[in-house]
């Protein structure tokens, strides 16, 4: 049986347990751990001599305030790791060290699909005016580009210009990539290029990268000031891919540093709909520019809420793929057990054609799988058991799921798992993210990096056990979580617990808006409202045609923000 926590009461830590935590820490010699534990046995925190007779072990030298700051975060992980520990894993349990289907597991049912209906989609004249071609779906921008009756060029110019024109309210621009879009963009208009070229739904359709994505000849910053004139000789495969889709790439777009909310080292990213509000993060960038109708769509990553919380926030459709659907080669790692990338597009079906054009093996992530994934498909909803968690409102009253019943969805009130201690599992996200940054923390460094240099700190004393038992107890959420979805083909949310358990079991998911909110005594701003559909593994077909279905009965992913600038 593994280990409890019965002699622990509150907050306080038993001799017995702070010789055990020290030891595994590596940390002083037998007669130190005594004398250390006869100060600290009746102590409920972390005391600042004890990060600093610590020290020597992890061979950095703190501050001050850096030990007292330390202090405060280690008595936070002392209380997650001992959630872990009172958790009996048994002797029985694998690590997740790598995601993959569990034994038992179900991949996503072959369901049956047909070619998209094109019936409802009749040829796009074009707009009258440059916005209303700036805020088009993809599949009408890709009629136009198609037919000729806009060129790649102009498309290019209009989206380069309305990112000109709102990035000082919204400081969404790391870099623009100009010179190397309008290059792509004329080579594309090229006759000859349309002799020896297939046109694609993406040939020609600018889009916008969240700077942790490498790109030749362009600096990848990660939001840091440490890295702003940092230049990497190597184009990330998801980049690469969409290159060979003939997309364009106009900018590098904003995240929070080194992946951690809106902030960057330009200010803070703000959300189109409430200027004075950050557009939450950390693919903000993404995010804000998609909803201010200054992109075609863009690329996000996620590994804890990072597409999910800014499609929220902005008010736009973004699709977390399962994890291991597309390479991360050529991307910043924060933790490589959990980072996932993914689109941020104004519709389902736009995320649909992105999707299918990054995902896939290639470059090195060892990672990625391949499996089957097309771009049209139709998936009818009838007979589908659709979970929901109950909430306030009734099934009446909640739209999504009136939509979906009407389409022939069976609705399955279900409860996510609560025996696994979920929040303390993001011990293995900052442990990872510790590993990956020692070399900052070793030096220092901490200006312009948001909250992680605490974390990293932190993250030098988790002992390698307490890591592993987390990625234990981590394969048995994913159990439970196959328990359930073998159940359901997939499930309603609105947030809370279901971000971070399916960010730690890898499931995807897609967050849309559901309605909007006025604001301030004149209904000036907006604050938009969103639901998410989460998947079985390598299911996106599923719920990208479950979005589909919501947004085609309602119109809330085609409202515009109302931007203003002088």
């Amino acid at each position: 049986m593994a280990a409890t926590n019965s002699e622990n009461s509150g907050n306080t830590l038993s001799r017995r347990q702070l010789m055990g935590w020290l030891s595994a820490t590596g940390i002083g010699t037998a007669a130190f751990h005594r004398a250390l534990t006869v100060q600290a046995a009746s102590a409920t925190e972390v005391t600042v001599e004890m990060v600093k007779q610590a020290e020597w072990v992890s061979g950095i030298e703190l501050t001050d305030e850096q030990r007292d700051e330390t202090a405060t975060g280690l008595t936070r992980t002392l209380r997650d790791l001992e959630a872990l520990r009172s958790y009996d894993v048994g002797y029985d349990t694998w690590p997740a060290l790598k995601m993959h289907l569990l034994p038992g597991e179900q991949e996503a049912e072959a369901r049956e699909t047909t070619g998209e209906d094109q019936s409802n989609y009749r040829p796009q004249e074009r707009p009258d005016n440059d916005e209303d071609l700036a805020f088009l779906p993809l599949r009408k921008q890709h009629d136009l580009l198609r037919r000729g009756e806009i060129s790649a060029t102009y498309l290019t110019e209009v989206y380069l210009k309305r990112l000109k024109q709102f990035n000082p309210l919204l400081k969404f621009v790391v870099n623009f990539t100009e010179e190397a879009a309008m290059e792509k963009a004329k080579l594309l208009d090229a006759p000859k290029s349309h002799r020896q070229r297939a046109f694609n739904p993406l040939t020609g359709i600018p889009y916008g990268a969240k700077d942790l994505m490498a790109y030749p000849g362009y600096p990848t910053t990660w939001g840091a000031p440490q890295f702003k004139d940092r230049v990497i000789d190597h184009k990330a495969y998801v980049l690469e891919k969409l290159d060979a889709h003939d997309a364009i790439l106009v900018a590098k777009l904003s995240l929070g540093a080194l992946a951690m909310g809106d902030r960057w080292y330009g200010g803070p990213t703000m959300n189109p709909w409430n200027v004075e509000q950050g557009a939450s993060g950390s693919s903000a960038g993404s995010a804000s520019a998609t909803a201010a109708g200054c992109v075609g769509f863009s690329i996000g990553s996620e590994t804890l809420g990072s597409i999910v919380s800014p499609s929220i926030r902005c008010g736009v459709t973004g699709l977390r793929p399962t994890f291991g659907r597309v390479s991360r080669d050529g991307c910043m790692a924060l933790s490589w057990s959990m980072d996932k990338l993914g689109p941020i597009c104004r519709s389902a079906d736009d995320c649909g054609f992105v999707f299918q054009a990054i995902q896939g093996k290639g470059g090195d992530d060892p990672s990625v799988s391949d499996k089957p994934f097309d771009w049209p498909q139709m998936v009818s909803m009838k007979s589908l058991k659709v979970g929901y968690i109950e909430g306030q409102q009734t099934v009446d009253e909640r739209e999504e799921l009136q939509i979906l019943k009407e389409r022939g969805a069976k609705l399955v009130p279900i409860e996510l798992p609560k025996s696994v201690p979920t929040w303390p599992l993001t011990t293995i996200l900052f442990s990872e993210a510790a590993s990956q940054f020692d070399p900052l923390t070793r030096a220092g460094v901490e200006e312009g990096l948001n909250s992680w240099p605490a974390i990293f700190r932190r993250g030098e004393y988790v002992p390698a056990v307490e890591y592993l038992r987390a990625l234990r107890i981590r394969r048995r959420l994913q159990e439970e979580m196959r328990v359930l979805m073998n159940k359901i083909d997939f499930f309603v949310s609105s947030g809370g617990d279901e971000l971070l358990i399916t960010n730690m079991t890898g499931h995807p998911s897609i967050a849309m808006p559901s309605g909007f909110i006025e604001k301030g005594d004149n209904g000036e701003t907006y604050e938009p409202q969103s639901i998410q559909f989460v998947g079985r593994l390598y299911d996106e077909v599923t719920i990208l045609n479950a979005a589909r279905a919501f947004q085609e009965e309602t119109e809330y992913h085609l409202r515009r923000p109302p931007l203003v600038t002088n």
